[in-house]
């Protein structure tokens, strides 16, 4: 493969974009930790939406869509696509709740909630674990996608003169070194600019990820002869073009055609009826958290936290998944005994992109993988030093004090985030450990904000559970927890910790009633799971219309799954099913109109 100097040209011009982002940022954010991790609570809907999608919008996704559609067909995106229930009930029941909270992040969330030494150790606990634990093991599964990238693109890269590197027991590749210069770079300009930067540098690189994706998308189904050759290739699979799963028999019998396998039903029950509530994922935490809840705190009111939510369900789940697909269905036509099907969507690049277009596609990848690492960073540092350094380590220290351990702090969690990288084969197995290692959490993140009885040990068991039942079923029983076994175990593990944090909560006493009234007063929520506590505070008004609430979560689904299927159709050429999804989906947007939109005008 070539690179034209048009392609470097691309490449570097969009270094220049990106550094000079964060250099004209950088004055703002170095004026105070709450400009630095939240950009001063001023950004507006459209650019914090925007930065969710473009944080969502890693290297990893397309290369992982590959994977999953090569495994189970494009049904296979609903371990995916099933958080898009979750994410609609943050978008109508918790936006607004968290920009009400004025909290830095939503590990703080727990100082206002909770009380004494369990929501002491809580805080500092979920820093720790949230925002070194898993934060580094989504970074690590984004550079893997990069390394990947890399080795497709540049198979025989040498850099000072050697493939690869042995320090101690770990066998540093090229290829990661040259993530780790990339990442220091990142780690350069969102240590200037904080969130402002990195909000403003993610939608420059979601606008060219998206139209690198969509190019691509355009080659690569030219390659195959177009999406009705495309169909006739696959015939013998042709229900891998099934949106909704084409279910085994039995759980026992594997279907497959061409080495494709057919969703058992319990697969199918772990994703629509359980994953989506139940575990915690990076972008997808049930009631918000992370960097959305970040973005959301970040937002200029409630009105602006909850258009920008609403933003990044509508582009997450509806509009971005169709060019990876497209691509992942050409791989299995251009590359059917690929080893690695994830990196068989890189192959696509290398092997039918003109100049020009090559150097785009880089680019966009090179922007899927900043704008991701970036807001991991960001948002990580912003857990160790609001909930952990800041309470418990040296407290009472300076504004600009801790803006440059936070700048330090983003340094040292990349450099983390390589090492954990060696340890991961394929990215979606990382996904999927993830959601098992949290499984169980979700619901006691959703109900502690209407449910006065929740207590700070309610979380600790919750987050603790899935690893006293892990080693058993994955060495006691034997359970191959992260490919064969996968439902099953999360279905298994969720069940598990849901009776753990029950028991917890009611063997433990409740937050003093000081810390909920003042809670309730702050966010008040109303809601049946609070009337003990509104009794006692009749001069606040809590929130209502939770059944006009839920029926806008229904149509906010209705409107993204059928704009999904609606485009989708369309592009397989199904015109009468395509236009026909479209008009519901439009029918549920005018119904969210008139009865959420308009009424709070």
């Amino acid at each position: 493969m070539h690179i034209a100097p048009i392609d470097w040209i691309i490449i570097i011009l969009y270094f220049i974009v990106s550094m000079g982002i964060g250099l004209y940022m950088s004055k703002r954010a170095g004026r105070s930790t709450g400009d630095f991790f939240l950009s001063g609570r001023n950004l507006p809907w459209y650019i914090a939406g925007t930065s969710m999608v473009a944080t969502t919008f890693a290297a990893d996704t397309p290369l992982a869509v590959t994977e999953l559609v090569a495994q189970k067909g494009i049904a296979g995106n609903w371990l995916w696509w099933n958080m898009l229930f979750g994410g609609m009930l943050t978008v109508f029941f918790f936006a607004r709740l968290w920009r009400r909270a004025n909290i830095l992040t939503d590990a703080e969330f727990v100082s206002i909630r909770y009380d004494g030494r369990p929501a002491n150790f809580l805080r500092g606990f979920r820093a720790v674990y949230i925002g070194i634990g898993m934060n580094v093991i989504v970074m690590a599964w984004v550079n893997l996608a990069m390394v990947k990238i890399l080795r497709v693109i540049f198979p025989e890269l040498q850099l000072f003169g050697a493939s690869s590197f042995q320090i101690g027991h770990l066998e540093i590749s090229s290829h990661l070194i040259l993530v780790a210069l990339l990442m220091l770079f990142v780690a350069f300009y969102s240590a200037l600019s904080g969130l402002w930067g990195v909000s403003i540098t993610d939608t420059f690189q979601f606008i060219m990820a998206m139209t690198g994706s969509i190019a691509l998308a355009i080659v690569a189904v030219r390659q195959v002869g177009g999406i009705e050759q495309l169909k006739s290739s696959l015939g013998e699979t042709n229900w891998v073009f099934d949106f909704m799963p084409s279910l085994q028999h039995s759980d026992t019998e594997q279907v497959a055609t061409g080495g494709i396998l057919k969703m058992s039903v319990t697969a199918l029950v772990a994703y629509l009826g359980v994953q989506w509530w139940s575990s915690w994922y990076p972008g997808a935490e049930p009631g918000g958290g992370g960097y959305v809840a970040q973005r959301m705190m970040s937002a200029k009111d409630e009105k602006h936290s909850l258009f920008a939510t609403l933003w990044f369900q509508v582009a997450h789940y509806a509009l971005r998944p169709w060019p990876w697909v497209l691509v992942a269905l050409a791989t299995l036509v251009v590359y059917p005994a690929a080893p690695d099907r994830g990196a068989a969507y890189v192959m696509m690049i290398r092997d039918y992109l003109p100049a020009g277009l090559l150097g785009l596609l880089l680019a966009a990848f090179l922007a899927a993988y900043m704008s991701t690492i970036a807001s991991q960073t960001v948002w990580g540092t912003s857990y160790i030093i609001n909930d952990l350094y800041r309470p418990f380590i040296k407290p009472r220290a300076g504004e600009k004090y801790y803006v440059r351990v936070s700048r330090l702090t983003t340094f040292l969690l990349m450099l983390l985030s390589l090492v954990v990288t060696t340890q991961f084969n394929r990215i979606s197995d990382a996904w999927k450990l993830v959601l098992t290692l949290s499984a169980g959490i979700g619901l006691v993140l959703l109900l502690r904000w209407f449910w006065w009885r929740v207590n700070a040990w309610s979380e600790i068991a919750a987050m603790l559970a899935p690893y006293l039942i892990f080693p058993f079923l994955r060495w006691g029983l034997g359970w191959d927890i992260i490919q064969a076994d996968f439902e099953r175990s999360l279905l298994v593990i969720v069940g598990w910790s849901t009776l753990v944090w029950l028991m917890a909560t009611w063997l433990t006493p409740p937050s003093q009633k000081e810390t909920l009234h003042t809670f309730y007063t702050k966010i008040h929520p109303g809601g049946i799971g609070w009337r003990k506590i509104s009794r006692e505070l009749p001069h606040i008004t809590g929130d209502s219309g939770y059944g006009r609430l839920f029926l806008n979560w229904f149509l906010g689904c209705v409107l993204v799954l059928f704009t999904l299927f609606g485009f989708g159709k369309l592009l397989f050429h199904e015109y009468f099913h395509g236009i026909l999804f479209l008009g519901i989906a439009g029918l549920a947007c005018w119904g969210i109109y008139v009865t959420f939109v308009k009424p709070n005008r």
